[in-house]
């Protein structure tokens, strides 16, 4: 079987994630483009790929006016930079992988689903949650009727307190109008993992939530703008410090993977100190220009009777999502990675365990990025569209969720869906 050819718009974390998979499976699929402006990023996936010049692009304009040369395209722009370029592509033809979220608003929203369903093409969004080992074992459970009928749902996801600092109050994510609100960016995934689970239609929701530490008036007196200019007895009590986080925690312990490469390309610790004194890494998360949310709520009662309940949460170890499904005859607890299955006849707890599907280099979300790409590439490949879970309708469905959600919370009231 012939590999499927892939173009990639957005060289970044995500992006070179994704075309990882082609490294693992040659056979499946080969990257033959690539569209990004920043010089590393672009020539490092040309490099490993060994694309042609004529195929590498700065922008991904260029790339859309070249005749079309690939089977299908991995659009992992900045989230404000979605609507284009995949109504674009998706009027070229070519099948689409998208990175969540769709888009900033609701409206680009069912633009891109209004051009991809137009231009019947394959289409999948990096929901990576859905293609994990461990939701297809509850999914499993729950079909089984292993705690007979699912009556509702608690979800939590500790974002982590350095990874709220690093992404969402220094990095690119920190600020709603330069890319969007917390749920939407960091969360998305996980209504769309609940609207999975359970498989009916949410009516009405609510959601609280602030943010109500990153900011002045929670400083520390003494305080620098910048961590390195920090009083050491300030800077040392901080567990924010970039000095703590990045030099400290990765750097002189010989790390420079994820979230070091985030802040320069310079991996050295000359580099790294370099970056925090200058770049917006170094900046006190005290006196930032963030307006996320650092904690949230949201509530969802569904056409069945069915509830669920979502949390996220910044101030916490960094760790997988805790869930918890009750059902009408046991309970299921979940860590993302093993399943306590209590059964209320027999009085017994049980430990499961999903079978190994072995993400091969591709390490992301327990399994769920290189479950994705499987899934992504196996549907083009065959033609057979039914291995993809995250589509236009379920996606538009689940991301509306999200920004009933963020209205809810913005007008503080509940929200009919």
């Amino acid at each position: 079987m012939k590999p499927i050819q892939v173009i990639i718009a957005g060289a970044g974390g995500r992006g070179y994630g994704y075309a990882q998979y082609a490294k693992m499976h040659p056979e499946r699929m080969q990257v033959v483009g690539v569209a990004e402006p920043r010089d590393f990023h672009r020539e490092r996936i040309a490099d490993e790929f060994s694309i042609p010049d004529a195929q590498v692009f700065l922008d991904w304009r260029e790339m859309a006016d070249a005749a079309k040369f690939a089977d299908a395209i991995i659009i992992a722009t900045q989230d404000a930079m979605h609507e284009a370029p995949a109504v674009a592509f998706a009027e070229l033809g070519y099948g689409m992988l998208l990175e969540k979220p769709l888009a900033p608003t609701l409206e680009a929203c069912e633009h891109i689903i209004e051009a991809v369903k137009q231009a019947d093409i394959p289409f999948a969004v990096g929901h990576v949650m859905r293609y994990t080992q461990f939701t297809r074992l509850v999914k499993q459970l729950l079909a089984e009727g292993a705690i007979g009928d699912l009556v509702s749902v608690d979800l939590v996801e500790p974002v982590g307190f350095w990874h709220m600092a690093h992404s969402f109050v220094r990095g690119n994510w920190r600020n709603s109008q330069e890319s969007s609100f917390m749920l939407l960016a960091k969360s998305c995934h996980d209504l769309d993992w609940i609207h999975y689970i359970m498989e009916a239609k949410c009516e009405q929701l609510s959601s609280f939530g602030t943010l109500s530490h990153f900011k002045p008036d929670q400083a520390p007196r003494g305080a620098a703008k910048r961590c390195l200019d920090c009083p050491i007895e300030v800077e040392q009590r901080c567990p924010y410090s970039a000095k703590r986080i990045y030099l400290d925690g990765f750097v002189q312990r010989g790390y420079t993977g994820w979230l070091v490469n985030i802040i320069t390309e310079d991996l050295t610790t000359e580099g790294v100190t370099e970056a925090l004194r200058e770049g917006p890494y170094g900046r006190c998360v005290y006196y930032c220009d963030n307006d996320v949310v650092d904690h949230q709520v949201v509530n969802m009662a569904f056409d069945g009777g069915q509830t669920a309940t979502f949390s996220m949460m910044a101030f916490t170890p960094m760790e997988h999502r805790s869930s918890r499904l009750f059902g009408t005859r046991g309970q299921i607890v979940g860590n993302g990675e093993t399943v306590e299955l209590y059964d209320f006849l027999s009085d017994t707890r049980k430990t499961i365990e999903p079978e190994s599907g072995g993400n091969l280099g591709i390490e992301g979300h327990g399994g769920g990025d290189y479950g994705l790409m499987n899934a992504f590439t196996e549907a083009l490949l065959t033609g057979d569209r039914n291995h993809i879970l995250s589509g236009p309708e379920e996606t538009l469905a689940s991301h509306a969720l999200v920004f009933a959600a963020e209205q809810s919370r913005l007008e503080n009231r509940i929200i009919r869906v």
